[in-house]
């Protein structure tokens, strides 16, 4: 039976979603149907479908008491909205149904494992938000909560670890039978944690290990933890909340983190073999993967920046969804891809060979807000150039850009010029391989957004921004003497 406060919300988002029209959305980018979106839950296969679930607050543009929206798609892009899937509505979770997970199970419905949040104040009238993890099942589209939520609770989170921060499970199976699920936590020393659990049914779990913490290296609480095996290493993302920054592989603030290894399983530990930034641009958090029916793992993230949430003026939606990306390990690195699904969207291609770029340099054809761009640069003589920039949602008065300066083999993803009036996060920088001047850039525009893979996958570097639409121009300069070639592929659906 559908509760009195999703029955509400679902007439709420099916009244005034209405009202948004497409041109007003990314092209294949998921938003909210109304209101506010961040992060990516339950991204799963269920019947055939690719289902993503998403931390929603559907009344306000701002972030509020947390429901779960949902929406189906057969290719990962182009998604159909479904009802609200959740909401606050049951003592365990009045204060919100916070992040989680889904999978499907031997009797054919789908489980959706969320925490649900309560708040109690002690006797000395200070507020504190109690967080425990709790169970629905439904058919793909409606959804009973468990009699006997909440299923982990403040008894199950072991000695020396946070009763307050326990959050965001992640439930997969076990290759030997059976169920796991890692949840986000913060230790006694204020710092991240992973606590793994085991169950046989995914209901009635108990505490296995704590698989990996970071004593203060990485962040002060670890969020939206996800682990899989990948090309014969164990891989654990998290989030992290109030990073510091280190050098330019992490940034200040809220970061995302990958972790590389094996597990020991006596201990069930993971031992680490490499740590690394998953995104190195200024809006990507809380990512979470699939395993696809052809075998790939694929991981989604918010696209988006808890320091930077301030939604355009008159708009009726605020978040998005990352472009599904594809990964891989090479050489012990993460590597990332867009969904090769992207590849249907592609409609006219134009493509420019051996360019020699030294002052800003436009090439006819070579615009839009919804492309798919392949950019590769090369020293023209002996002496490299020393900048290289390429500027896009290019305007009479905005552009955002991505630049690259080979003797520092730094890049940077700027959007000083995009047309913000407020100081926060505009610009970021990362490291990239030294390949003697050359590089390729693969740049996604979906008309708010920029995704960069830099020399195929090695680093991804995403941003959000507000640019009018009617700023479509793109353009290649350096400082020295360069050649590119251009590859462009306007996208539709």
């Amino acid at each position: 039976m559908i509760s009195e406060a999703l029955q509400k919300a679902r007439e709420f988002e099916e009244q005034y979603g209405a009202y948004i029209d497409a041109e007003e959305r990314p092209l294949f980018h998921l938003t909210p149907r109304i209101g506010w979106m961040n992060d990516p839950n339950g991204f799963s296969f269920y019947k055939g479908k690719a289902h993503i679930f998403y931390q929603y607050h559907p009344y306000s543009t701002k972030w509020g008491p947390m429901h779960w929206g949902h929406a189906v798609s057969e290719d990962m892009l182009r998604w159909e909205y479904l009802p609200a899937a959740l909401a606050p509505d049951q003592s365990y979770d009045k204060a919100g149904c916070f992040s989680g997970s889904a999978i499907e199970l031997e009797d054919g419905q789908q489980m959706l494992l969320y925490t649900g949040v309560r708040e109690k104040r002690r006797e000395d009238g200070v507020k504190l938000a109690y967080q425990t993890q709790c169970l629905a099942f439904g058919d793909g589209r409606d959804y009973v909560k468990y009699a006997k939520n909440p299923v982990l609770g403040e008894q199950d989170v072991p000695e020396g670890f946070s009763r307050h921060d326990f959050r965001d499970p992640k439930i997969y199976r076990r290759p030997e039978g059976g169920f796991g699920c890692v949840i986000g936590n913060r230790s006694d020393d204020k710092s991240g944690a992973i606590l793994l659990y085991e169950s046989k049914d995914a209901i009635h779990w108990h505490f296995r290990s704590v698989l990996d913490r970071c004593y203060n290296e990485y962040g002060k609480m670890w969020e939206c933890p996800d682990t899989f095996e990948l090309d014969g290493k164990q891989l654990l993302l998290v989030s992290p909340q109030d990073m510091c920054q280190a050098g330019l592989e992490f940034h200040n603030g809220n970061g995302t983190v990958c972790l590389i290894g094996s597990i020991d399983e006596q201990r069930g530990c993971l031992e680490r073999e490499r740590v690394q930034a998953i995104d190195y641009g200024i809006d990507f958090y809380a990512p979470q993967t699939l395993l696809t029916p052809d075998g790939r793992r694929v991981m989604i993230g918010w696209m988006q920046n808890w320091d930077t949430c301030i939604a355009p003026e008159g708009s009726k939606w605020f978040g998005q969804m990352s472009l599904p990306r594809e990964l891989s390990l090479r050489d012990g690195r993460l590597i990332q891809h867009p969904v090769r699904e992207l590849e249907r969207l592609r409609g006219r291609r134009i493509a420019y060979h051996n360019v020699p770029v030294r002052a800003e340099t436009v090439l006819q054809g070579i615009f839009g807000r919804t492309l798919d761009m392949t950019v590769t640069v090369r020293p023209q003589t002996a002496d490299s150039y020393s900048v290289f920039r390429v500027k896009f949602a290019k305007g009479s008065q905005h552009y955002s850009s991505v630049s690259y300066r080979p003797d520092s083999s730094t890049m940077r993803i700027s959007r000083v010029h995009a047309g913000y009036n407020r100081d926060f996060v505009h610009e970021r920088k990362c490291f990239v391989a030294d390949r003697g001047g050359e590089l390729k850039l693969r740049i996604i525009l979906d008309r708010f957004s920029a995704e960069v893979f830099v020399n195929d996958g090695e680093q991804v570097l995403t941003m959000t921004f507000y640019t009018p639409q009617s700023a479509d121009g793109i353009s290649f300069e350096a400082q020295g003497h360069a050649v590119i070639d251009v590859e462009k592929y306007d996208l539709m659906v």
